[in-house]
């Protein structure tokens, strides 16, 4: 669906958002492909190292609407990957977190409306499921600014809809390049033994976002099935050798992460490998409201919830490690 497209990723210079030009370049032919970022550094190292002919860079923040709006002139389709991410830091700076993603996410739904772009998918994480960080709380108000996009556009406008997955195993933002640089000390530090995380390779986000353009109807919350992992297992796989110290929880942190809250479970269809959470309020046929893809949803029980701890997919310390190194493609 992205030959012949003009694609533009908030955020771009992130680890997502590089997997994402990527792929879509080794998949695709697009017509253009803006990242859009306001980090000129990287920036300038991602043009120097990858620098296809139908790539743009815009230095702009998703804070200023009047960028973004110059920057979707003429986009079909957007990927709003941009936030502040760090939990303490966003503890720590509250309202600089709140600019960024709560109203830079209003300025993303804005803009794409005013400039007609026909898609739009957010980037969500299990933080802003039930969450005790600001971190979190800015995510599940930027989450249900997007699913209400929907109705601001119109019957015929632009459709919004989120994607919502674990920790990116590598990810600049996960525990595992802090894991690989203290393991030489032969001590890896740990939070709480008990403690547990939904996990994904930035390969499965990015083909996941990819095929969620051609799932969408607008409003939805996609949830892939993803494996979950225990914290002593990924030192365990990085670190064989080395003594896990327990540093205790950070403020703001929890034991267990939820993808899948139990009070949406009324709301929310299962498929083989994949969760739709609807939208309360829907434009579609009420007739095609379960099929996906061809594909009838099963609604899950009611009380379900989709948790890290409660998961059956478990990844052991043998298979976490070939994983930390896997390149997108």
């Amino acid at each position: 669906m992205f030959n012949d497209a003009r694609i533009l990723i908030t955020g771009g210079t992130g680890s997502f958002g590089q997997a994402f030009v990527r792929h879509i370049h080794a998949q695709y032919r697009p017509k253009r492909v803006v990242v859009y970022s306001r980090d000129e550094l990287k920036q300038y190292e991602m043009a120097s190292a990858y620098h296809p002919p139908t790539l743009r860079y815009f230095i702009g923040d998703v804070r200023d609407v009047d960028r973004l709006q110059r920057a979707m002139r003429g986009i079909e389709y957007v990927i709003h990957a941009a936030a502040l991410k760090h939990v303490p830091a966003a503890e720590y700076n509250p309202i600089e977190c709140i600019k960024t993603n709560v109203i830079g996410a209003e300025n993303v739904i804005n803009a794409a409306i005013n400039e007609g772009v026909r898609q739009v998918v957010a980037l969500s994480t299990d933080k802003a499921v039930n969450p005790v960080n600001l971190y979190g709380a800015t995510k599940l108000c930027a989450d249900k600014l997007f699913v209400s996009g929907n109705s601001l556009a119109g019957g015929a406008g632009t459709r919004f809809s989120v994607v919502r997955y674990g920790n990116v195993m590598g990810s600049r933002g996960s525990v595992v390049p802090l894991f690989l640089k203290r393991r030489a000390s032969g001590t890896l530090p740990i939070t709480d033994p008990r403690m547990t995380r939904f996990w994904i390779t930035l390969d499965q986000g990015v083909r996941f976002v990819e095929r969620c353009f051609g799932l969408m109807r607008g409003g939805e919350v996609f949830v892939p099935k993803i494996p979950s992992m225990r914290i002593v297992d990924l030192a365990q796989a990085i670190g064989p050798g080395c003594r896990q110290e327990v540093v205790g929880i950070r403020p703001g942190e929890k034991l267990h992460e939820v993808l899948i809250p139990q009070d949406e479970s009324h709301q929310t269809l299962e498929f083989d490998d994949y969760f739709v959470i609807q939208p309360a309020y829907h434009f579609w046929k009420e007739a095609e409201s379960d099929v996906y893809d061809g594909a009838r949803g099963r609604r899950v029980p009611e009380g379900f919830a989709y948790v890290s701890d409660g998961n059956g997919h478990w990844l052991t310390p043998d298979e976490i490690l070939p994983l930390i190194d896997r390149p997108a493609a």
